[in-house]
């Protein structure tokens, strides 16, 4: 029901962030609200149609504050006695729907909590609203008016790695006939990869096309001058060259047949000299959901102590096209 009433949800919290029919919402916010007060923001919104001078973060708590208002007044209207509540702290903004709120500004990236590398790959078990908003354009024009410009709804699935997981889906059918601990290998090695990591990266350009030894070859000698262009920009800037090391053991691949082995073992060695024992198989619960989701990701995710959502895949390339109508 929220997917499909999503784009009258979105007109109408445009108009409550322009501080119009706001008053509806009171009670609600009231009662989702801090010892059951009314947001300290609600005034100002109320009488001047704008919001204080807010950071970002708090800007993300009023937007899904107010989501959640116009989903339980507006959208929502027909389900008897819905009372809907916010609880980021038990992994899901709104529990009630088990439904996730993130909404992003024109940088398109978020921060999030982190549980498994997996998720990259298979993204969350509940589904989530993106609300893209103008914050970064909007704050730099006091007084602060905040409105949405996108928004999307995302299955839990497709809350992951846009890239990775067509590399993840292209290979797994050729690898699980193959060899399941290979293809386990293949799997964790897309979970931890450090795509800032030139060697990491080289592989996953060798893993994307592992059964294809012409392209292979060709990537390996993309690679050789890869390493020698950037080792030159490094060394006229004073900075430390990436070590030898690190181009053999991209090279040294081509020494083993079949060829999608060798990359196996090479994405493998890197995820053990990155992470020791934090880099680990997938479980029996996440081996089982790895074989069967639909790898159907369609942001970008990267990771450190948190998840590093990037919206950018789902907003950035429709803004492109419709520049290019």
């Amino acid at each position: 029901m929220v997917k499909d009433r999503l784009d009258i949800a979105i007109r109408k919290m445009n108009l409550v962030l322009a501080g119009k029919g706001i008053a509806g919402l009171e009670p609600i916010l009231s009662r989702l609200g801090r010892g059951q007060e009314i947001p300290h923001w609600y005034e100002q919104l109320k009488r001047k149609h704008c919001l204080p001078n807010l950071d970002g973060k708090t800007i993300g708590s009023v937007i899904e504050m107010l989501f959640v208002g116009v989903l339980e007044k507006y959208a929502l209207a027909d389900i008897p006695r819905l009372s809907l509540n916010i609880n980021p702290a038990r992994g899901v903004d709104i529990p009630d729907l088990d439904l996730g709120i993130k909404s992003p500004s024109e940088n398109f990236c978020t921060s999030e909590p982190f549980f498994s590398a997996y998720e990259r790959i298979l993204g969350n078990e509940h589904d989530m609203v993106v609300l893209l908003t103008d914050y970064q354009t909007a704050k730099k024009r006091p007084p602060l008016r905040v409105s949405i410009i996108r928004h999307e709804y995302l299955s839990g699935s497709e809350v992951a790695d846009k890239n990775l997981c067509s590399i993840a889906r292209k290979h797994r059918q050729p690898l699980l006939a193959l060899n399941e601990s290979l293809a386990k290998k293949v799997f964790k090695f897309l979970a931890y990869i450090n795509q800032s990591d030139w060697r990491a990266r080289r592989l996953l350009s060798l893993v994307a096309h592992m059964f294809d030894d012409t392209t292979v070859e060709a990537e390996v000698v993309a690679a050789e001058a890869d390493f020698k262009r950037r080792n030159k920009d490094l060394v006229e800037n004073n900075n430390d060259p990436i070590p030898e090391s690190e181009l053999s053991m991209i090279v040294d691949v081509l020494k083993i047949r079949p060829l999608h082995i060798g990359i196996i073992e090479a994405a493998d060695n890197w995820v053990i000299e990155a992470h020791k024992d934090f880099g680990r198989i997938p479980n029996d619960n996440e081996w089982g959901r790895l074989k069967r989701s639909p790898l159907n990701g369609r942001i970008g995710m990267s990771f450190a102590l948190q998840w590093r959502y990037n919206f950018g895949p789902l907003f950035r390339n429709r803004n492109e096209a419709e520049q290019g109508d």
